[in-house]
């Protein structure tokens, strides 16, 4: 997936800027390195294989009997579930529904999940006082529903969702107060659920052998300085461009950790989700022919499985080239089309292609994501980790409720 010359290409300035911003990312890189190894970077503890989770085996085995799990959370306290279900969802067994926004029609799909006895619920938020995810659980759920078949992920702390543990026999499960809500994938927050699901938890978590894969860091050193360069140009809207449905929960993950991580003093990027073939129809003109200041990540899969097939006797006769394809073959060659005509008007892009759909993959691009945005922010200057903006809107939320 994460190949050598796997970063941007198209740029439309000089090189010479991007060797500059590259030799200066390569010391950042080296300074990161640094505080890795002396662990002044708490967090990334948990995208390791020896970080020890705040559950045990027999709480997965007690869950693991339900054939239905209910997540409720916002934000990263969900995402990242969100991503690793649609990415492996072959691969798992069970039903997984998300309650992640205050929608009457969430309401509506909870009533059609069959079979609520056999059916466990996961609430998850790191304050414990988010708002939505507590109307969630009151509109939604009764106290006989929940009762001994409900896990809580939160600091535990005094907070709403601790009382409601404590209040329907909940089992508690730490979220870590020193990891972001938008980088716990790979702690409690993402991986409890997905231990629920079946998935190999270790799999997912290859931090120190991906720091030391000389392809890994050379691709991300690269991305890095182009998209800090792009940044010095005004051009800061990075549109992911996805090319296959079952990525678009990790666009969403993306989204929200590079838009909340280095949205800060004047300063970010703007991260949009476009989804192709859809989009050729209503946004392509104005990628292709407006203004120069955006750059395109592409996500595409490879399926060797793929048996879904045109038609032969609806294709008419001047449309032959469209016999003996497959539905993928033809999303494939819009995805090229797209990408031959960017390198022809220099539109910088760059093309991340999943084939092998398993935790181990999806651990890698996590880990890559994590990264480049870390050290974006250490060019940037800015903290990766807070929101302090986002807390003024809590707080004035709070405020109108309660008149």
């Amino acid at each position: 997936m994460l190949i050598k010359n796997n970063f941007f290409k198209n740029f439309p300035f000089n090189s010479k800027i991007i060797k500059k911003n590259l030799k200066k990312t390569e010391k950042v890189f080296t300074l990161f390195k640094s505080d890795f190894y002396n662990l002044k970077i708490p967090l990334l503890e948990s995208y390791e294989k020896d970080y020890q989770f705040d559950f045990s085996i027999l709480m997965v085995k007690k869950f693991s009997k339900y054939k239905n799990i209910v997540i409720i959370g916002m934000g990263g306290s969900i995402l990242g579930t969100k991503s690793i279900y649609s990415f492996l969802k072959k691969k798992i067994k069970k039903e997984v529904f998300f309650f992640d926004n205050l929608d009457l029609n969430l309401n509506l799909k909870y009533r059609k999940i069959k079979n609520l006895k056999n059916t466990c619920f996961i609430v998850a938020g790191k304050s414990g006082r988010t708002i939505e995810t507590i109307i969630n659980l009151g509109t939604i759920f009764s106290k006989n529903l929940l009762k001994n078949r409900l896990v809580v992920i939160a600091q535990p702390t005094d907070n709403a969702l601790m009382a409601i543990a404590d209040k329907y026999n909940a089992e508690v499960i730490e979220h870590k107060e020193f990891i972001s809500g938008r980088y716990s994938v790979l702690s409690e927050t993402g991986m409890f659920p997905a231990a629920l699901m079946g998935l190999n938890l270790m799999k997912f978590k290859n931090l120190k052998r991906l720091i030391k894969n000389k392809n890994f860091t050379a691709t991300l050193i690269q991305n890095v300085a182009c998209m800090y360069t792009f940044l010095s140009k005004k051009i800061n809207n990075s549109i992911i461009l996805n090319y296959d449905s079952n990525l678009n929960d990790l666009g969403y993950w993306y989204q929200q950790l590079v838009a909340e991580s280095l949205g800060k003093k004047g300063k970010g990027i703007n991260p949009s989700l476009s989804f192709g073939p859809k989009d050729h129809h209503s946004l392509l003109q104005l990628y292709l022919d407006g203004p120069k200041d955006k750059f395109f990540t592409f996500f595409n899969a490879t399926y060797k499985d793929d048996q879904c097939k045109v038609y032969q006797d609806i294709i008419p006769s001047n449309m032959k080239f469209l016999k003996n394809k497959n539905l993928r073959s033809v999303v494939n060659a819009q995805c090229n089309a797209v990408k031959n005509i960017f390198k022809l008007k220099k539109i910088p892009f760059r093309q991340i292609t999943f084939s092998k759909k398993n935790e181990e993959e999806l651990g890698e691009i996590f880990t890559f994501f994590a990264l480049e945005t870390i050290l974006l922010s250490r060019l940037m200057n800015i903290n990766p980790f807070d929101q302090p903006a986002v807390e003024e809107v809590k707080i004035e939320t709070k405020k109108i409720l309660s008149q």
